[in-house]
């Protein structure tokens, strides 16, 4: 059994499972690096990352580079004699460092590997349809997501899921995994898969705000997994009154259309200006159901028409 000394990376609440897993049973982290502490707020104030809060309460020492190349931060990184390097939910690192430890570094990475390869992979399996994704851990080598896998597991994505719903699975179902890693590497006992590149792979590249706008010619499973992809972070949005900017965070399919008169263009909206609002697709129509209007609280639709003005249509 090799005797492990773990140097954890990692900063969103989605890494703090994968972390806590390993405390919990009892392996030795003896450093943990995560980003450094950001200003937020209307204050400005310096907020720390969900995994530095994890490390003040359980005293575990914490790295917070700005320069992963540093030498400053390299020689306090070798003084820590990690033999392992666990990766969850952290940026690109140098090969100085990732080549380091004897055990090598693995990542997990939420999506079934070597589909989804990227920093979005949970928001773009759900915006093109996908009905099965799952968790990955592998070890690092230069081309990023592209290191031989060490374990996998699937996960289904239901029709309701969104985002918010799916990394809340994963995250827990990766820290399991993360677990499971551990052990075999302590072992000496795994046996590595070259990831198969000969299948047609979807990417995950970073979701800007550009890309969140809606398309509402699109087709309406197109419209519905490209809204639910978005929610809760960072939110598909489209024009209202034709200069505001207008997220939309969950809607349901409605069908038919509600009117036979209505012309159907897309993006054309029916309202009973009481409880709720439609939308039109390039194949149908939409209820909305949860939104929210720039500088404003996310609300259901009913309160939202009760206290809105409602127009003819969206705007692309």
């Amino acid at each position: 059994m090799r005797d492990l000394r773990i140097v954890f990376m990692g900063t969103p609440e989605f890494a703090v499972p994968s972390l806590s897993i390993l405390v919990q049973n009892d392996y030795r982290v003896v450093g943990v690096i995560t980003a450094p502490d950001k200003p937020s707020g209307r204050r400005q104030k310096l907020s720390a990352s969900p995994v530095k809060n994890f490390c003040e309460e359980n005293n575990l020492k914490i790295l917070q580079p700005i320069n992963l190349k540093n030498t400053a931060f390299i020689e306090e990184l070798k003084s820590l004699k990690a033999n392992l390097q666990v990766v969850v939910a952290f940026r690109m690192l140098p090969e100085i460092v990732w080549n380091m430890p004897e055990y090598g570094t693995f990542n997990l990475h939420a999506s079934l590997l070597p589909q989804y390869r990227g920093s979005a992979p949970i928001n773009w399996a759900i915006i093109r349809g996908e009905k099965e994704t799952g968790v990955t851990t592998f070890f690092l080598r230069h081309e990023i997501d592209t290191g031989s896998i060490i374990f996998q597991e699937k996960e289904m994505i239901t029709d309701n899921d969104t985002t918010g719903t799916l990394h809340e699975r994963l995250k827990h179902k990766g820290a399991e995994l993360v677990l499971e890693t551990v052990k075999v590497i302590a072992q000496n006992n795994y046996t590595l898969t070259i990831q198969n590149e000969s299948q047609e792979l979807n990417s995950a590249p970073k979701i800007s705000k550009n890309i969140c706008r809606i398309d509402w010619t699109q087709q309406c499973d197109d419209v519905y997994n490209f809204i639910r992809g978005l929610s809760p972070y960072p939110g598909a949005w489209t024009y209202w009154n034709r200069d505001t900017i207008l997220k939309i965070f969950r809607v349901s399919k409605s069908g038919d259309s509600p009117s036979e008169t209505r012309k159907e263009k897309p993006g054309e909206i029916y309202t009973d200006n009481k409880n709720f609002i439609m939308v039109n697709t390039g194949s149908g129509w939409l209820n909305i159901e949860e939104l929210q209007m720039q500088g404003k609280k996310r609300m259901n639709v009913a309160d939202f028409v009760r206290g809105n003005k409602i127009i003819a249509e969206f705007h692309d």
